[in-house]
């Protein structure tokens, strides 16, 4: 199987430093990958993060966190935004549907050193939704870049004090996949916790509500 990432685009790829370390990549999946791609991910109907090793998928999604897990893919990324991960480890966690509740400014917290966001939605014409670099916490409408969920779009990003981020109010689906470099294990651990007991407690609602 061909490569699933486009490492020539990522390579490519423009590095900004303002408001902080962030670039964006329009296509990041190779394109006879796209749809092998959209096809063999998990998908995930209700809210919030769902660790991607509890899921069940296919072989584009094994090679693809095979290319994730690759000195190419994290050589990259320290490049572009200028940090040292070595020995760092990788969550990989998948959302499905945006609440009305999501998207609120945010910083992502300090455990998390690097984080990677890759789209797969196939078509996005809604008039919300799309991803924007804050200049602050407190106004949306200050940004400096505007990131549409279409799939295979690539964000990503350092995570510092004002890594502000958002996107304005959309319910509905919007499926993505986020990649974090964390401090360490334990970080992993409490990530691995947190969302693998969100996905436990959703699986059994899901179940309760169908019975």
């Amino acid at each position: 199987m061909s490569s699933v990432l486009n490492f020539e685009a990522l390579a490519n790829a423009k590095a900004e430093t303002e408001p902080y370390p962030f670039f964006v990549v329009e296509q990041s999946i190779a394109d006879e990958q796209t749809q092998n791609f959209i096809q063999d991910f998990p998908i995930k109907d209700a809210g919030g993060s769902f660790m991607l090793e509890d899921t069940q998928y296919g072989a584009t999604t094994d090679k693809l966190l095979a290319e994730l897990n690759s000195p190419q893919f994290r050589k990259i990324i320290e490049q572009k935004l200028d940090m040292d991960l070595t020995d760092r480890p990788m969550i990989v966690t998948i959302r499905g549907y945006s609440r009305a509740r999501d998207g609120k400014i945010h910083t992502d917290s300090k455990t998390k050193l690097a984080t990677v966001l890759i789209y797969m939605n196939p078509d996005w014409d809604a008039a919300t939704g799309n991803l924007r670099v804050l200049n602050n916490g407190t106004d949306m409408d200050d940004y400096v870049a505007e990131v549409s969920p279409t799939v295979g779009k690539l964000f990503a990003f350092k995570v510092t004090d004002n890594c502000w981020h958002g996107y304005p109010s959309f319910e509905g689906t919007r499926r993505s996949i986020q990649i974090n470099f964390v401090t360490d294990q334990k970080a992993v651990l409490k990530h691995r916790n947190r969302h693998g007991f969100t996905s436990r407690i959703k699986s059994f609602f899901s179940s309760k509500s169908m019975t």
